[in-house]
């Protein structure tokens, strides 16, 4: 590719784009910026929570009742080959032992889902609030600082004197 190339297609690429990063507004106004329920930012209805949380529940039930039997019937098949004299005894309760430690993992990947559904939307809402209250506190600051005084671009005279150096008496 020659260089003439090269910045024909930069400069058509520049042409192209159309959008500019804005920084703490939205379409040129001031104040707070939106909530991002009002934005369309992806959000999540407490329903869809609770019902995340009580599948989750449910799912950690099921398995409370009816994994664990397989548990404790695999090491007593285990303990009773092992007595018996059979090799075989020694596998089967690798593999109880192992069923119990990933059965142990799973419920407490439910229980975590479920008590997390019950809490996050809450503790999301106090955190929207935090970060807004935030925002317009830094948006109130900025706008202090565009009250100035003097000419732009010169030191301000209400803290550097007058533009020759010297400060007012």
């Amino acid at each position: 590719m020659a260089w003439d190339e090269w910045e024909k297609l930069k400069t058509e690429a520049a042409d192209r784009q159309t959008t500019q990063m804005r920084l703490n507004q939205a379409d040129g106004g001031g104040g707070a910026p939106p909530l991002p329920g009002r934005t369309g930012d992806l959000k999540v209805a407490d329903a869809d929570l609770a019902r995340i949380g009580s599948q989750a529940k449910a799912l950690y039930d099921g398995l409370w009742d009816e994994a664990r039997v397989a548990d404790s019937s695999s090491s007593k098949a285990a303990g009773s080959l092992l007595g018996q004299g059979f090799s075989l005894g020694s596998g089967l309760q690798h593999v109880a032992d192992r069923w119990e430690v990933q059965l142990k993992s799973l419920m407490d990947a439910c229980a975590h889902i479920s008590n997390h559904m019950q809490v996050t939307k809450k503790v999301h809402a106090s955190d929207e609030h935090y970060i807004q209250r935030q925002m317009s506190s830094i948006d109130a600051l900025d706008h202090g600082f565009d009250e100035r005084v003097g000419d732009p671009g010169r030191p301000n005279p209400a803290y550097y004197g007058k533009p020759d150096g010297k400060k007012d008496d």
